[in-house]
């Protein structure tokens, strides 16, 4: 559905409004997780059942199944989380599912970005219609976009702000030929947005990271004008440079709102990484922020214990929830990664 003058208002909330529930996708193809990220699909399906039932005690969660793994779904997930039986590709729902925006008078709707699997990295037949067969599920308008985009590319604090990486929109992989003013005005149009912050991101894919960049391993908002932001004690690393060049485009930015951001670091857990796997998620700042709690990635090791205290610095009154997530980590992304929220209308928070 495109969009016409009356529905000008639509608004991509942040993360800490009220939720009506969270998305997720079940893991089911052993092939990505055991050849190409070298774990036990069983262990990875743990860790996904992990996450959605830590969540779970605190908004209802939504389970995308595909239909070959309803019963290991089933197995693993409590009874208070609802599957949705639907063929996938691959379990990465912050990026294949909707966007889900807010309109004060239209209630909700959702972003169906296009989706290529991170430029082409997988296949992705069935997820590239995923958003539409959720928004469809729910009833709900879908708006369709030119723009090739992920859920985990963009964070916004629901006051006209988004942060994003050059790395990752500007990659040939993605929008060829496609310019910064023409991504702002689709932003704007779509999710009420007034002031695109763009990061380097990781430009020299020195993470072999296959999101060439995502915005959710390198910040999160933990309120308008504050950050969460992703740091290394490693300063000679050829990731600290990308963390300091990231960390100098925050310094020099002001929001939509005309402030600076106040920093609050989130030391990487880099004595969890294995050294033996292509990639590895370590970042804290892949967070999830639900109903009353952080669910934090966890890895079994001392930094958990720092960055859960600097979680309940940031978010007085929430719970702050450590899901351990070894395995997932091994396929790139965290607890963010792999969650979608789906706000409450009218909203609140």
């Amino acid at each position: 559905m495109q969009f016409n003058d009356a529905q000008n208002g639509w608004l991509m909330p942040a993360e800490w409004v009220q939720h009506a529930a969270t998305w997720m996708a079940f893991p089911h193809n052993q092939a990505l997780w055991e050849n190409s990220w070298g774990v036990t699909l069983a262990d990875v399906q743990v860790d996904f059942a992990r996450v959605a039932n830590a969540i779970a005690r605190f908004e209802p969660v939504k389970m995308v199944v595909d239909p070959c793994a309803v019963a290991r779904a089933r197995e693993l997930c409590g009874a208070n989380i609802e599957l949705v039986e639907l063929a996938i590709n691959d379990s990465w729902c912050r990026d294949s599912g909707p966007s889900f925006v807010c309109h004060p008078r239209l209630g909700t709707a959702g972003v169906n970005w296009r989706f290529n699997a991170w430029g082409g990295k997988s296949a992705c037949d069935l997820d590239q219609s995923l958003a539409r067969r959720i928004l469809d599920s729910l009833g709900l308008q879908c708006f369709d976009t030119s723009l090739t985009n992920e859920g985990g590319a963009i964070h916004v604090d629901g006051q006209g702000t988004l942060i994003t990486t050059e790395s990752v929109l500007l990659n040939g992989n993605r929008n060829p030929g496609m310019s910064k003013a023409e991504m702002e005005e689709i932003f704007a149009r779509l999710l009420g947005v007034k002031k695109t912050i763009w990061l380097p991101g990781d430009p020299d894919y020195v993470t072999g990271d296959m999101t060439d960049g995502h915005i959710d391993g390198v910040c999160a908002f933990a309120r308008p004008g504050a950050l969460l932001v992703d740091a290394t004690r490693d300063s000679s690393s050829v990731y600290a440079e990308v963390v300091r060049e990231n960390r100098r485009a925050l310094e020099l930015a002001t929001d939509a709102q005309g402030r600076r951001f106040e920093m609050l670091e989130l030391f990487e857990a880099s004595d969890a990484v294995d050294q033996e796997a292509e990639v590895f998620c370590a970042s804290y700042t892949n967070l999830y922020i639900a109903n009353g709690a952080i669910i934090m990635p966890a890895y079994g090791i001392g930094a958990d214990d720092e960055a859960a205290a600097t979680l309940r610095l940031a978010f007085p009154g929430r719970e702050v929830v450590p899901v351990r997530i070894n395995q997932l980590a091994h396929g790139g992304g965290g607890v963010h990664c792999i969650t979608q929220q789906q706000p409450a209308w009218p909203l609140k928070g």
